[in-house]
């Protein structure tokens, strides 16, 4: 989830329009591969639909969509979203302006995903809006469907609304929407330092 600005403020993203500029070099800097290199197994290899939610400047939708992804990617902050529609115009990505924990305006099309990421998104939401996103979120993924998550641990940066949310409680919060873990791993920052990240993957209980 990523910055405020514009017409409307949603909770969980105050700090990034104002810092767009910035992060914009740091986020692609690094590539899909780079980010989710511990679940790149988990990732579909056929043409899939995937749904990028907080995509920032788009580098995750547009890894996906050179891979032959149909990609859809939710961005509320309209700096991060412009960013991302100036650097990867060039790909068929549908970009959409929405956010958690209701995504209102995902869940009106109908659709569900074969992948949803979620990534550097979850500890933006407070304890309710977690639990409300949760389930958002479960009803979006495909029966087969795979959702990627991380958890940011770590110094809060200036101006960022963050909370400590652990990867246990994560997981049982999962397990209540029918959501089975099939990954859970730690590990240090690529950019920051005494900053650490747990990369967690689910899949609906029957396809475990």
């Amino acid at each position: 989830m990523s910055g405020p600005g514009g017409p409307r403020s949603v909770s969980g993203t105050e700090g990034y329009g104002d810092a767009a500029d910035i992060l914009v070099e740091q986020y692609e800097s690094l590539t899909l591969a780079n980010v989710h290199r511990h679940i790149l197994d988990l990732f579909p290899e056929r043409p899939s639909r995937v749904l990028d939610i907080g995509a920032g400047t788009g580098r995750d939708a547009a890894g996906f969509c050179a891979l032959g992804h149909n990609v859809t990617a939710v961005e509320p902050t309209p700096e991060m979203r412009a960013h991302g529609q100036r650097l990867h115009g060039h790909l068929p990505i549908r970009w959409i302006d929405d956010s958690l924990p209701d995504l209102e305006r995902v869940r009106a099309l109908g659709e569900r995903w074969d992948v949803v990421m979620l990534t550097a998104v979850w500890m933006h939401l407070d304890d309710g809006q977690r639990q409300r996103a949760m389930s958002r979120v479960a009803s979006l993924l495909q029966p087969d469907g795979l959702l990627s998550l991380s958890l940011r641990h770590g110094p809060v940066p200036a101006g960022r609304r963050m909370f400590e949310v652990s990867a246990a409680e994560t997981c049982a919060l999962a397990a209540r929407h029918g959501l089975a873990t099939v990954h859970e791993s730690d590990g240090p920052s690529l950019q920051a330092q005494n900053v650490s990240w747990s990369r967690l993957a689910f899949r609906p209980e029957r396809q475990r």
